[in-house]
Parts: structure tokens; sequence; C-alpha cells
């Protein structure tokens, strides 16, 4: 059995999982650092570990793929990701066939298992014979964001330079910053040196 390659990282360390859904984590593993645009996705190991970060990988079997097979694919599913949320917030209807071609090529079964108490469970179980299959939960994921999502509280972050998005899940839905210690905190410093001066 494969295991993920914990000792290889990528050198700008993991994307921030700050956007309270899988497909809004999955655009924003790129990101700012400094002036620079990074894609925290540079290996197919950096892949596995974001998918096992974000739970959506079955740790019973890692595959493995033709070097960078998965990481090509990953980023091609992060893009069709992104621009469709951006066009259907932008109300311009995102052409569907490129995300449905990716979920009609994932394969999918369930499985009964008991646990230890001996009752009975369903688990859906996801085929695992190339890059698609692998990141069909992740396609689902965004599928279902799409769908049901309210796209009115997925909001790119107000800090400036910054690329991240987030799903408003707060109760007042006033939320503004990816995170509030890292762009807050920013805006926080440069209105109150704003009002020294």
């Amino acid at each position: 059995m494969d295991t993920i390659n914990s000792t290889s990282f990528s050198p700008f360390g993991d994307a921030p999982l700050i956007g309270d859904h899988p497909a809004i984590d999955l655009i924003n593993t790129v990101s700012m650092k400094g002036d620079a645009l990074i894609d925290f996705w540079q290996t197919d190991d950096d892949v596995f570990r974001w998918l096992d970060r974000t739970n959506l990988l079955q740790k019973e079997i890692i595959p493995r793929f033709k070097q960078f097979e998965l990481l090509t694919t990953a980023r091609t599913l992060r893009e069709i990701v992104r621009t469709l949320v951006i066009q259907e917030k932008e109300g311009r209807g995102g052409d569907l066939s490129q995300i449905n071609d990716f979920l009609a090529q994932g394969h999918s079964y369930l499985e009964l298992l008991k646990d230890a108490s001996s009752k009975i469970q369903m688990v859906r179980r996801y085929g695992q014979k190339n890059p698609v299959q692998l990141l069909t939960p992740l396609a689902e994921s965004a599928a279902e964001l799409l769908s049901t999502g309210d796209l009115d509280l997925v909001r790119p972050c107000k800090g400036d330079k910054c690329v991240l998005w987030f799903y408003d899940r707060t109760k007042s839905h006033q939320r503004r910053w990816c995170s509030m210690s890292v762009c807050g905190n920013r805006h926080k410093v440069m209105a109150f040196r704003q009002r020294q001066q």
C-alpha cells in the first residue's frame, strides 16, 4: 500500500482551509504571498496532502499515477470551479459541460459495513483508477455548492491584494475577511494608522 509522502512539502507550506466549503478551499489553493500569486500545489503529493487535510481522501489505498497527472487534473478542476463560481456570482451563467464531463467520469458505489457495535452503516466508496475518479468527491462538492449553495454568501476577501474566498456562514452574514487574524487585523492596523495621521 502506498502512503502519502509526508516528507515532501510544498515550498509555500499548506494552503489555508478557511473557505468553510471544500470547493471554496479548492479555489484557495492559489493565494498571494507578498506581491506574488502562488500555487500551493506544486507536486502530486501536495494534492494528496490537501485531499487528506480536507477529509476527501480514502486512505485505505493511496493510488499512484504518472508523475504530475494528479497535479494537472486537480489544477484543471480548480480552474473549472473557480470560473463557474465567478460566472454564476456575476449572473453570467457558466458553461456546465466541463464539470459535467468531470462528474461523468467518476465512479462510486455504496458499501455496507458494520461498526464496532455491529450496527450497519452505509459508506460511499469512490474509484481511484485515475485522477478524475480520485477527485470525484471534490467535483461533487463543487456541484453541490453550485446547485444548492447560496452563492450570495460566497465572497472574496476584502483584504488588500487578497485573492482568497470564503462561504459566509456567520449568523449576521457580515463576514468580510478570509481571516480576522490576517486580513482583518491588517485592515484594523491600517485604519488605526490613518486615524493617527
